[in-house]
């Protein structure tokens, strides 16, 4: 088996992937990187959805790299733009030739006596195995399969006599001109979808079983169109970012403290939008609160712009069956359709599927708490990247980087071989994320736990976590860090962890 070692490895050539590494670039500059893709090419999310109207549903002001400009000018960019700009941020910055695409990382084992991961690969075309050996890992694979997504058993499919087509395996040059159309959900993705086919299809449906919010949101900044004449491109781009940051942090609180308020704010806009003749009640009021999932952004009212075409409407019932012709409803209705796309969410799964093991003993993640968002209680020197989930992914993910090139030159400069985040005083158990989506919630048995201080709590507030994760000191009592030689006196990591009530330890068994 061919073997490999670096200083750092990487897991995912994705939007994160990239800012990881351009971040360890520069910052630690005399460590030896490399991104491990199982896939062929850059882009993570953004190469692998090609599904009409694929876009961004964050501003690229807050989404977009801190440090590379977004000068296209759309807010909410399409798929093949957000592919391209992380394509040429990897060129300029040199980071393509550090990625060995093809492979994935299935396993990753960590040992107490070598202070090392090593890490195996599976070549993604043939038999072929690559172990890389390193003294870090970040993982930035995600947060869902690539290779399967949600779809419910719906009684009947297979008597359906036309197409049924995954949104996460659509494949470019599906015809769909002059077809009826029904999309199954009410996400993100079903209203991405209904504006981008309604020109070309015969009639499209979005069936939902319930509601999201919703709201129209401008496709242009005003405040960027109006001083990019005047400002270089790295400061408007601040400026922007800066003011959507605490547009974003505001909304939200509002949102939490005043959910009524905001419910009928938004059901008011879409009457406005939609006339009074629409039954806004009935498609348009959640059975949650806002915030307890994503809130659902259509670019110039897109979206509502289709519903008001002859073309596209909206259903809200349950299904009873598919059958031949198209979907039977439990109202006895039945929608024809020539195709069926099920926009019914994700599957998730951490590291990428990779098995995570400490000195031969299998790491439970569930088990464990995220310290700072970034690290897992009990695993030794991994970072992962989670993004916000009421907010722009990349905020997060920027400011995990910048503490992983902390915790690196930390290790650096005082001669330790690894950190593990360990806890000092009983920790308190809240879930991880706090939304009801159903993707969250068919996951959360398998997730990480949080806690209800710092530093086991992530805020989902950009200023809170920048203040926890950017100032806070690096050996902060909690992040112990530690060379070989102490390694050799013990069993393992996990037998250094303390047991206490509140936070299980991962388990050898």
């Amino acid at each position: 088996m061919k073997t490999e070692s670096y200083d750092v490895i990487i897991v995912g050539a994705g939007i994160s992937g990239i800012a990881a590494a351009y971040h360890i670039k520069r910052k630690c500059p005399n460590r030896r990187i490399r991104i491990i893709e199982a896939r062929d090419t850059i882009g993570g999310t953004w190469d692998l959805f090609r599904y009409p109207g694929i876009r961004s549903d964050s501003d690229m002001y807050t989404f977009g790299f801190a440090f590379r400009p977004w000068t296209d000018g759309k807010v909410f960019a399409d798929g093949p733009s957000i592919r391209k700009y992380v394509n040429e941020t990897a060129q300029e910055s040199e980071i393509e030739k550090d990625i060995q695409f093809g492979y994935r990382v299935t396993a990753a084992e960590w040992s107490s006596t070598e202070a090392k991961w090593s890490l195996r690969a599976q070549s993604s075309h043939s038999e072929e195995v690559i172990q890389y050996t390193c003294q870090f890992v970040v993982m930035c694979s995600g947060y869902y399969r690539y290779d399967k997504g949600h779809l419910p058993a719906f009684p009947g499919m297979e008597n359906f006599t036309g197409d049924i087509i995954h949104p996460q395996f659509w494949k470019e040059g599906t015809d769909y001109k002059n077809k009826k159309v029904i999309v199954i959900g009410s996400g993100a993705t079903a209203i991405t979808l209904v504006p981008a086919m309604v020109e070309d299809a015969a009639k499209i449906t979005m069936l939902q079983r319930s509601p999201s919010y919703i709201a129209a949101r401008p496709s242009r900044d005003a405040m960027v169109d109006f001083l990019s004449p005047f400002l270089p491109p790295k400061l408007t781009h601040a400026l922007a970012r800066t003011k959507n940051v605490l547009l974003a942090i505001y909304f939200y609180q509002v949102a939490q403290k005043f959910p009524e308020l905001v419910r009928r704010e938004v059901k008011r806009r879409i009457k406005d939008e939609l006339g009074d003749d629409f039954d806004v009640e009935k498609h348009f009021n959640p059975r949650y609160a806002p915030w307890d999932q994503r809130f659902c952004l259509a670019p110039d009212g897109d979206f509502f712009a289709a519903l008001k075409s002859e073309k596209a409407e909206i259903v809200t019932d349950t299904i009873e069956s598919f059958v031949e012709e198209g979907i039977r409803l439990s109202s006895g209705e039945v929608l024809e359709a020539d195709l069926i796309i099920p926009a019914t969410g994700l599957e998730l799964q951490l590291f990428g599927g990779c098995e995570l093991s400490i000195d031969g003993a299998p790491f439970v993640t569930s088990d464990s708490f995220t310290y700072r968002g970034m690290m897992l209680s009990g695993l030794p020197n991994l970072a992962i990247a989670l993004g916000y989930t009421n907010s722009s992914w990349t905020l997060k993910v920027d400011l995990t980087c910048e503490r992983v090139c902390r915790v690196l030159n930390h290790l650096e400069k005082t001669g330790s071989d690894y950190c593990v985040a360990e806890p000092q005083s009983t920790v308190n158990e809240r879930p991880l994320l706090d939304l009801s989506s159903g993707y969250v919630s068919r996951a959360k048995e398998m997730l990480p736990k949080q806690s209800d201080e710092s530093p086991w709590r992530t805020y989902q507030n950009y200023i809170q976590d920048m203040l926890s994760i950017r100032f806070s000191p690096i050996d902060d009592g909690t992040l112990i860090f530690r060379n070989r030689s102490q390694s050799e006196t013990t069993s393992s990591v996990v037998d250094e962890l303390p047991t206490q009530e509140g936070l299980p330890r991962p388990t050898n068994s």
